[in-house]
């Protein structure tokens, strides 16, 4: 049965980002310290280089997903990766005004107007029995209040930022209960943890 899935890379503090969107050199570094390449889609994102043990856990992640939902920040901050996410899935972009440089939805990108349940549904349309990865701090926090997010990913990297901004952000509905960890995996630079949300 799909699942609708978040996660994050994090600091030991408990940071995905540091202060004026800062530290994600050292967030991601585990990205290009393996021996193991996975493909990109994206033209403006080169492959990712994980250990063997990170591969493990990332590369059938990936191959079980669907779709993903992002938020316009990401999706404006990041130039649209280009044209296509490095997933190589269709992206579904919850905004409150579509791209004017986009005036139909295709393949590579879907938007949605209506909220994060309007977002979530559109986004199991398309990825069919697969998974659906909901990307980014503010897209995770309103899943999670609307009760939808079925499991949360963190991959914990050994630095400390100090101050930023957190996963969930300032989650209204605490506290949130999770049950596992059902998968633990020592990468090089990181270690992968995966928890299910308590229902």
């Amino acid at each position: 049965m799909s699942k609708i899935v978040t996660g994050a890379t994090m600091s030991l503090d408990g940071y995905i980002a540091g202060p004026g969107e800062s530290g994600f050199d050292l967030l991601f570094q585990w990205y290009g310290n393996g021996d193991v390449e996975i493909p990109s889609a994206s033209p403006d994102v080169p492959p990712i280089r994980v250990s063997a043990a990170s591969a493990g856990l990332v590369k059938p992640e990936w191959e079980s997903t669907g779709a993903l939902v992002v938020g316009r920040y990401l999706y404006d901050m990041t130039n649209a990766w280009g044209g296509r996410h490095p997933m190589d899935v269709t992206t579904v972009v919850l905004t409150h005004q579509r791209p004017d440089d986009r005036p139909e939805d295709d393949e590579n990108f879907v938007f949605v107007t209506e909220g994060i349940e309007a977002a979530v549904t559109r986004a199991k349309e398309v990825a069919g029995d697969k998974n659906v990865v909901v990307n980014g701090g503010q897209m995770a926090r309103q899943c999670l209040e609307a009760g939808l997010l079925d499991e949360v990913g963190v991959e914990l990297v050994p630095v400390v930022l100090g101050g930023g901004k957190t996963l969930f952000g300032e989650l209204g509905a605490t506290p949130v209960e999770f049950e596992g960890p059902v998968a633990v995996v020592e990468g090089t630079g990181v270690t992968h943890l995966r928890y299910r949300v308590k229902k």
